[in-house]
């Protein structure tokens, strides 16, 4: 399926977000002062950091399985690979469901991430050098283990995560621009998705980290570009090959896509701690990053970024902290 067949209606995404609401309450979205003194604007934050796998996720892996459910599958098992947040929603999902979750991550992967896959009741296997190459395993392991493999980037897993921007959206009326971070898509596509059923002109601009500029690359280009990702401190955007199907999302609803260094996101993290007090992982921060480059332009408007997730590990945070 391609990304132009990807066509949400408002009522897909109503009972997408009502699936998740058996389940999880809707994240709040606040306007911080010290934000909006810092850049110019008023700035609203999509707080995705609090939900029970702190980060978005979540709310698509909770679609996925019922999803799953309803198409009358029950495998064995499910497998996925993850640098960390998609592995923890898997896994929550599939300990709701009872089904038994394997994940693949990659060699180094962050400690306190793979410490609360496991916590959840996954097997966790270690093997790669990168996010595409325990796909690959992990796309292995599944025809040899008769396991669901369960991809990064699905029609549920957009509808599902589609439900923080109709509550962000429809919180704050006005929104000039939503800024989202781009993984491996689903976010910034649910953005778009949500933005379009609901009628409304914000523009939704993508970021990416500048040391895995591939999803930007391939939004300049408008083709598919591989790029070695290399980021050290935003794992969650760390993609060496983009999803077409997300790519012509992103191509057809995006305004932009900006790079932000790991210097910038850093900025950003300790920003938030200060204005929010709120941990933000790097990919949760990139948002703000890409905000602060542009604070000329977005001097007087309202606009949104996206907390898409917490999950930093301690001795991380800290370094960053001491800048």
């Amino acid at each position: 399926m391609s990304g132009a067949d990807w066509r949400f209606a408002r009522d897909d995404l109503e009972r997408a977000a009502a699936v998740v609401y058996r389940t999880l309450t809707p994240t709040p979205q606040f306007a911080w002062p010290l934000l909006a003194a810092g850049l110019g604007a008023e700035v609203w934050v999509k707080h995705e950091n609090y939900t029970p796998t702190g980060a978005f996720k979540v709310r698509g892996g909770l679609v996925y399985f019922h999803e799953l459910a309803a198409g009358g599958a029950r495998p064995a098992g499910v497998i996925s690979a993850t640098r960390g947040n998609h592995g923890q929603s898997v896994g929550f999902a599939a300990r709701r469901s009872g089904i038994a979750a394997t994940i693949v991550v990659p060699h180094g992967n962050s400690p306190e991430k793979n410490a609360a896959m496991r916590a959840l009741g996954v097997e966790l296997i270690e093997h790669g050098a990168d996010f595409q190459e325990s796909r690959e395993h992990a796309a292995r392991l599944a025809a040899e283990r008769d396991l669901h493999m369960i991809p990064a980037f699905h029609p549920h897993l957009v509808r599902g995560v589609a439900s923080y921007s109709l509550e962000l959206l429809r919180a704050v009326p006005g929104l000039a621009t939503v800024y989202v971070p781009i993984g491996q898509g689903s976010g910034i596509s649910g953005t778009i998705a949500a933005r379009d059923a609901l009628g409304l002109k914000t523009e939704i601009v993508g970021v990416v980290s500048a040391h895995a500029p591939a999803y930007k690359r391939s939004f300049d280009q408008r083709k598919r570009v591989e790029c070695a990702a290399a980021t050290e401190l935003a794992d969650g955007m760390a993609c060496r090959v983009p999803d077409d199907a997300a790519l012509e999302i992103i191509w057809r609803g995006a305004a932009r896509v900006l790079e932000v260094t790991d210097d910038e996101v850093a900025t950003a993290m300790r920003l938030y701690f200060s204005a929010t007090h709120c941990v933000a992982e790097g990919a949760g921060a990139a948002p703000l990053a890409a905000a602060l480059q542009e604070r000329e332009h977005n001097r007087g408007r309202k606009i949104a970024v996206v907390l898409s997730g917490g999950n930093v590990d301690r001795d991380v945070f800290a370094r960053v902290l001491a800048g």
